[in-house]
């Protein structure tokens, strides 16, 4: 079988031993697949993963066991929705152009292809198994919250100030990017929505939160003071592998779909606030800050001072708490989705009360 043809774009149920093959070839492994399963991983809204588990006619030390890839969602709702905030371009743009210099840990890309047309993509990437995809709705212990700010400051500083990210119109709030398709009607509009499909399930400070938010949100959102630079912006456990006792690295960040040239201290306040229990926020906050600021400064970070990153954590939640509501009312909707969204809302608003957003 000769695999020295470029892979094309397909969907999950048109890969084939010849078309894996022709992946691994084309990043460098001189492999042959004879065979393979396919299965479904993860709980992605907007992009369908799919674990290949591969048999050999040829391998080598270099010839990896399985492979993930990641694909157009399934759901018509959930990939108009990728298609039209031009996720599915963005992460693969990410991961050709951006993750080799973005310091922070993400997987190996073995092939990674967009149609600008149509949107259709693929992304075939190394399976981090053991390691274990993390759970908004489980949170995370403090050790891994460590893990994750000293992360997420290593994202930031790769690109601390560049405005050179200004000039690609891919990139989220650069100044070549197309003008938002969000606007305040919009977010008012979803978040009316949101409130009367889960009406009865929602605390009087989360909507108190949110009536304020979304009648200012884009006001709010471009109110950013301080430097800015790459950020991730779904920066949640759902969205990482971790290590587990069986192996895996610490910590791996996934789906690039949402990243921007913004404040870094939002990605620090969407982890935090949604991902550990509010009285152990509430209790660790000061050291977590101050570690990420510690490495922030360690790769040549200058110039922040503790009271800037404060404030501009203070507000950072706010993205935590409307992509809660948005994505929900243009995702597909799930019994699992509800209760993320929920728990995400809820988290963010607790968060907002906490340092004084909401009035």
């Amino acid at each position: 079988m000769s695999g020295s043809s470029a892979p094309d774009i397909r969907r999950p149920e048109a890969v084939d031993a010849r078309w894996l093959t022709q992946v691994l070839q084309a990043a460098g492994v001189d492999a042959v697949v004879g065979n393979f399963t396919a299965k479904g991983v993860g709980t992605g809204q907007i992009g369908d993963s799919v674990r290949f588990r591969l048999d050999y006619e040829r391998g080598g030390d270099a010839a990896p066991a399985s492979l993930v890839g990641k694909f157009p969602a399934a759901g018509e709702e959930s990939r108009n929705t990728g298609v039209a905030l031009g996720n599915y371009l963005r992460e693969v743009r990410f991961y050709q152009q951006l993750a080799p210099k973005a310091l922070i840990a993400t997987p190996r890309c073995y092939f990674a292809d967009v149609d600008e047309a149509t949107s259709d993509f693929v992304l075939m990437m190394e399976d981090l198994a053991p390691a274990e995809q993390g759970d908004q709705l489980a949170g995370v212990s403090l050790d891994q919250a460590r893990l994750v700010v000293v992360e997420a400051a290593r994202l930031h500083a790769s690109h601390w100030g560049d405005d050179g990210l200004d000039q690609i119109p891919w990139v989220q709030g650069s100044k070549a990017a197309p003008p938002s398709m969000v606007q305040d009607e919009m977010v008012a509009a979803l978040w009316e929505g949101f409130k009367a499909r889960y009406d009865g399930r929602l605390e009087p400070r989360w909507i108190e939160a949110g009536d304020w938010l979304s009648r200012r949100f884009t006001q709010f959102g471009g109110g950013h003071d301080g430097p800015r630079c790459l950020t991730h912006n779904d920066f949640r456990p759902d969205n990482m592998m971790f290590a587990t006792p069986a192996g895996g690295r610490p910590v791996t960040v996934l789906d690039w779909q949402s990243f921007s040239y913004g404040a870094g201290a939002t990605d620090v306040a969407y982890f935090l606030a949604g991902a550990l229990p509010a009285e152990v926020r509430r209790a660790h906050e000061a050291d977590l800050l101050g570690l990420y600021l510690q490495t922030l400064t360690s790769l040549g970070v200058t110039g922040y001072a503790m009271t800037d990153l404060r404030r501009h954590y203070a507000r950072g939640a706010y993205l935590l708490f409307a992509t809660a509501f948005f994505a929900a009312m243009i995702v597909t909707q799930t019994e699992r989705g509800d209760r993320m969204f929920l728990q995400m809302l809820g988290s963010a608003a607790e968060h907002m009360w906490d340092h004084g957003v909401v009035g």
